[in-house]
């Protein structure tokens, strides 16, 4: 039997819930099709800052009530092996989530339909509608699965072809009580490490009973092994006081200056880490997905069922408006010998940390939340 929506969602973690979310008053029928089931894990520093739960009108008391939601208030930010910087704010400026819970109350909230355990197989021509993996008829597909998702294979992606992605490894899991006694990180303040030669960072960050600690670099070469680094270096340092034995899990994604990905096509289009959103300073994708996922239902419910390429264009110019156009392959004309040393002076300068590195590379908080409309 063949099932029908209007609407067919391929990713359920926070842009295809949001996209669901945000269409929830359009009328159409939305259907979520995931290869997980939820809750599952997700590799991600996890952290979201204010602007993202306003723009997805999270109620923070009732959030917090039954999921980890760890006020952050402060930076401390260096140069990996120079003196670290702290940045305080005495105001709450991010939070830290663990995307294991957070992804499933985004899904569970979106109110749409779901069909978890189901991988996307294939996706046909059938007039102007879509026939997935042979059994799901939609008339229009949103690509919705991250770096590697399928629907932007569809779209003429080549995955790992001419793509210059971040590479990252983390880890994140429970501190047992003697585990909280050997642990100096607190729990408000994330600590974040600039690799030497400045092609990526590292970062250590406590939530609750729960701890994140991760690195990732603009190339793949030796990531394990940086990794392992960082990890003796904590323990060098003192922040932990004994070795970790969970495995680190890597991932990958693409940043938004460097996406060349068609972003739509007639009755399809792509959210989130599927176009490669990623902020090019930070890496975080969370916000922009969402941004994404909210801009997206606006145009899908002023198209009114005319999901032709022409009709969804206008999606692509509020990305680049809210974005900039990427620029793949883009270079630039500051040596990288001059760049790093720079980069490092700058990296201890207090006033540098906060009003650039964190206000507008880690926070955005020049930019204002965007709200679903």
């Amino acid at each position: 039997m063949t099932e029908q929506c209007d609407v067919l969602i391929v990713g359920g973690g926070p842009s295809g819930s949001s996209l669901a979310w945000a269409l929830r008053d359009s009328g159409l029928d939305i259907l979520i099709m995931d290869k997980k089931s939820f809750p599952r894990d997700k590799v991600c520093a996890g952290w979201v800052t204010p602007a993202v739960m306003e723009s997805l009108q999270v109620d923070l008391e009732d959030y917090s009530s039954k999921h980890v939601l760890q006020p952050i208030t402060s930076f401390q930010t260096s140069a990996l092996g120079d003196a670290s910087v702290q940045t305080e704010y005495g105001e709450v400026v991010s939070y830290g989530i663990r995307r294991r819970e957070f992804d499933d109350y985004l899904l569970q909230r979106s109110g749409a339909r779901t069909l978890l355990e189901t991988p996307f197989k294939s996706m046909e021509r059938e007039d102007d509608h879509w026939l997935v993996n042979g059994e799901v008829r939609a008339k229009l597909v949103v690509g919705a699965g991250g770096h590697f998702c399928p629907v932007a294979r569809q779209l003429g992606t080549k995955l790992g072809h001419k793509e210059k992605v971040v590479a990252a490894q983390e880890v994140e899991f429970e501190l047992n009580e003697e585990q909280k006694k050997q642990c100096s990180l607190k729990a408000d303040e994330p600590e974040l490490y600039f690799l030497k030669d400045l092609s990526g960072y590292a970062w250590a960050f406590r939530k609750g009973d729960y701890i994140n600690i991760g690195l990732g670099r603009d190339d793949n070469h030796k990531l394990s092994e940086h990794v392992q680094a960082f990890a003796d270096y904590l323990k060098e340092q003192g922040k932990l006081g004994f070795d970790i034995t969970e495995r680190f899990k890597g991932h990958a994604y693409l940043l938004q200056p460097d996406s060349s990905r068609e972003i739509l096509e007639d009755n399809v289009m792509l959210i989130g880490d599927a176009i490669g959103l990623a902020y090019a300073q930070s890496g975080e994708g969370i916000r922009p997905a969402i941004e994404s996922s909210l801009m997206a239902a606006e145009i899908i419910k002023e198209a009114n069922g005319d999901y032709s390429k022409a009709r969804l264009e206008p999606y692509r110019d509020r990305l680049y408006e809210r974005y900039g156009k990427p620029r793949p392959g883009a270079k630039s004309w500051i040596p990288q010998g001059f760049k790093q040393f720079i980069g490092r002076k700058l990296l201890g300068n207090t006033w540098f940390s906060r009003h650039v590195v964190i206000d507008r590379w880690f926070l955005h908080r020049q930019q204002a939340p965007l709200q679903s409309k």
